[in-house]
């Protein structure tokens, strides 16, 4: 049964619509299961009725005309159970409803189990059998694989308009609404504009081709290329091959023949195609084909036909690398939106990000709040190749972006955006002041920075230092690692930027979703893997030069240089890399430069150095929590998986609690303490932290104005009462509403919520 499931659902995803994979699903499934009906009903929720939507075996004339209401019939007992039912004698259960128009009277075996998608029935898949008998349990467990498989399908039909009453279709729509999660807070209006990575066949949309005679010409001269490397390939390998495995070069110039893969790539263009859609399309066909064979010497084939169309896109790309045109308010959507990608485009350009993958607390959507980006991630139901060149609205308040909006709904959002444009014009007046309580406390607010952008905006908010300089981000964007010299250039210019003020740099922090090109970590749990100082230690030329480059950046200045090491879980790592960093000052000093010695800190990001926190508080000048790998960690919830954002909470007692047993450790040892995750650049958290008894929150510029202009509402003591009453509470949910209710009494609610009138 297994290859039979797979093989449904790869064809059910091959289909351009709704209606094509309904009627797929309910012709296999029958044939599959050996019955003599299979039907689909599907919850239109407007009315909340079960819509026969599809059929093998009933009346197909029926379709989209006959519905049932939420617990009525069999069907409808499904749905509101949300749980099989397994009958042998359908017509004799007290909720068998008869609609002779459909006819259903021969029949009495009935399995029906519904389709569900985060927890919301989306229908019910029901499969009936003249003979009076009970399906067994392979074909009810057959049945709920399938249902769950095709749930994905069918919600994503949902959020594109394939279930319309109206029957326009995806973006077509006005208005049509796609759901994420909120990434970066703002509203942007602006033209989509698709990217996706090179040489990435999983990566290419579908688009019609713009001159079909000019697609084929690309495709020939790249599949030529491909051609002449993998025969001089093999001429360079012909002497230390055997026969057979020379013959393996013979067999993919064969698949590139016309008669073969190439012809049937060109046939998709003449179709319409572009080059690269159409490539995408046939290796698809024929890696699902050789996956589904019995023999795995065949199915192993597939990996064969991936890597040729692979190395046949890389040509084409290469060949078709047109400069892209970015639009005065871009919104730039992708499967998965890269650091990379946000270079491309000219930073007065970038209104929005929207991407399918990721969550609110994706490294992309940490650059974003940056930036001051409005982003929305995990908008996993985007119909990327219809949105390109689209007017989209993108709301990373909510997490929502609007396609094809119409004139009403654009002008609230305008609204919106003006309301916040003066909401932050006036917060503008509070630049120079200190960040000081109703009863005379001083707090520090510094800044996370990585892009260069950031410098400029910090420093017009009233950044008062740098609290995490991410130093991977320019690694990220080269080709190789930068030398000594390059390294100091780059952290010399935002040091002499932020001088006198103190700036805290971290050490390589790569591994997790933070990859370098041209040095790839392959790991199947790369946030449980080898990453930030375990990198460095490993290789500690890298951190050798790195601390070396940091150093010497800041001879001469005011600026008081902090090293931050990230990822510690043990004592061992610390004395390790303390070791290193010292011997790196001492070699400076002999070498002639006059620097002074760095403070150096440790980021406690998990709960092994959490809970070992004084210990090495002893050990270092500072510490400085990292909120949204705690959090990560604390709740085992992987940050960038969409399915699982609702459950990273960064207000969650238990992570507020190890948050506080950081600071009381730091003020045991006599050493500041301060957080540089997000947690920090959230205004009523920050209140908590500040109660605490933190000495300095650190987050990106675009939320600083709204913290410092709430902090200075509050006295001390009032925050150490709310962040004592806060920790005794059971949920992250009750915290959230109690420091909502305490900062809207206040008179402070904007700065935790914009303007509810588009809030959906």
């Amino acid at each position: 049964m297994l290859d039979t499931l797979r093989s449904i659902v790869q064809e059910v995803n091959a289909v351009p619509d709704l209606d094509a994979a309904l009627a797929i699903i309910v012709r296999r499934v029958r044939e599959a299961m050996g019955t003599q009906v299979c039907s689909v009903y599907l919850v239109d929720q407007a009315s909340g009725r079960y819509m026969f939507m599809a059929t093998e075996g009933l009346n197909e004339a029926m379709v989209g005309h006959l519905s049932l209401g939420p617990g009525e019939g069999l069907v409808g007992l499904v749905g509101q159970r949300a749980e099989p039912i397994n009958l042998n004698d359908a017509p004799g259960h007290p909720n068998y409803f008869h609609f002779p128009e459909i006819g259903e009277e021969p029949f009495n075996a009935f399995l029906g189990v519904p389709i569900i998608h985060h927890r919301r029935v989306l229908g019910v898949l029901v499969v009936q059998q003249q003979a009076t008998r009970r399906f067994d349990e392979s074909e009810e467990a057959f049945l709920v694989t399938l249902s769950a498989q095709l749930a994905g399908v069918i919600a994503h039909a949902e959020a594109t308009g394939g279930m319309d009453q109206l029957g326009q279709r995806g973006a077509e729509r006005q208005d049509a609404r796609f759901v994420g999660v909120a990434g970066a807070p703002g509203v942007a209006i602006g033209t989509a504009v698709l990217m996706f990575p090179p040489a990435n066949l999983d990566a290419v949309p579908d688009k019609e081709a713009e001159d079909v005679t000019v697609e084929l010409l690309l495709f020939e001269r790249a599949l030529n290329a491909a051609r002449s490397d993998i025969s001089s390939l093999r001429d360079k390998l012909a002497s230390s091959l055997a026969p057979q495995e020379q013959a393996l070069f013979d067999a993919y110039l064969h698949m590139l023949d016309d008669r073969a893969l190439g012809g049937e790539i060109s046939a998709l263009i003449r179709q319409g195609q572009w080059a690269q859609g159409a490539l995408k399309n046939v290796i698809a066909e024929h890696v699902a084909h050789f996956e589904l064979m019995e023999d795995s010497y065949l199915r192993e084939r597939a990996a064969d036909v991936k890597e040729l169309g692979q190395r046949v896109l890389a040509h084409l790309q290469e060949a078709v690398r047109p400069k892209k045109h970015f639009p005065e308010k871009t919104i730039i959507i992708g499967e998965e939106i890269t650091p990379g990608m946000l270079g491309e485009v000219p930073a007065e350009r970038l209104a929005g990000i929207v991407s399918m993958r990721g969550s609110g607390n994706s490294h992309i959507a940490i650059l974003a709040r940056a930036m001051g980006v409005p982003t929305v991630m995990g908008a996993v139901d985007l119909p990327l190749s219809q949105l390109q060149g689209r007017e989209l609205i993108v709301d990373g308040f909510y997490g929502q972006v609007y396609a094809n909006p119409t004139r009403s709904l654009r002008e609230q959002y305008e609204e919106v955006i003006e309301d916040e444009r003066q909401f932050f014009a006036g917060l503008g007046e509070l630049r120079d002041l200190p960040c000081e309580t109703t009863d005379g406390h001083r707090i520090a607010l510094w800044v996370n920075i990585g892009l260069s952008v950031d410098v400029e905006r910090s420093l017009d908010r009233g950044a008062e230092g740098v609290g995490l300089y991410r130093t991977e981000i320019p690694f990220m964007s080269a080709d190789r690692f930068p030398t000594e010299e390059e390294q100091r250039v780059m952290y010399r210019e935002s040091m002499v930027a932020f001088n006198p003020r103190p700036v805290t740099m971290r050490t390589l922090d790569i591994g997790g979703d933070k990859a370098l090109t041209y040095f790839p970590i392959q790991e199947e749990n790369p946030f449980l893997g080898w990453r930030g100082i375990r990198v460095t230690l490993d290789h500690p030329e890298i951190l050798l030069v790195q601390v070396r480059a940091m150093m010497k950046a800041s001879a001469g200045l005011k600026s008081h240089l902090r090293i931050m090491l990230p990822m510690i879980t043990n004592l061992s790592e610390v004395e390790e890399a303390l070791g290193l960093i010292h011997r790196s000052y001492d070699e400076l000093l002999d070498e002639g430069h006059e620097i002074r010695k760095p403070e150096v800190g440790v980021m406690i990001e998990v709960p092994a150095a959490a809970y070992q926190s004084r210990l090495i508080a002893e050990k270092v000048d500072f510490l400085a929590v990292g909120s949204n790998d705690l959090t990560q960690y604390m709740l085992a919830v992987d940050r960038n998986n969409p399915r699982v954002a609702d459950l990273y909470q960064d207000l969650h007692p238990a992570v507020l609690g190890a948050i506080r047993w950081v600071v009381e450790s730091a003020r045991a040892a006599g050493k500041p303490s301060g957080i540089c995750g997000e947690l920090a650049g959230n205004p009523a958290a920050a209140v908590l932290l500040m109660g605490m008894g933190f000495d300095v929150l650190s987050m990106n510029s675009t939320n600083l104005p709204k913290v410092k202009w709430v902090l200075r509402s509050f006295s001390l003591a009032r925050a150490a009462e709310l962040a004592t009453e806060a920790l005794g509470m059971a949920s992250s949910e009750e915290i959230q509403t109690f420091m909502h209710e305490v900062l809207v009494a206040k008179g402070l609610g904007r700065a935790i919520r914009p303007d509810p009138r588009v809030a959906a």
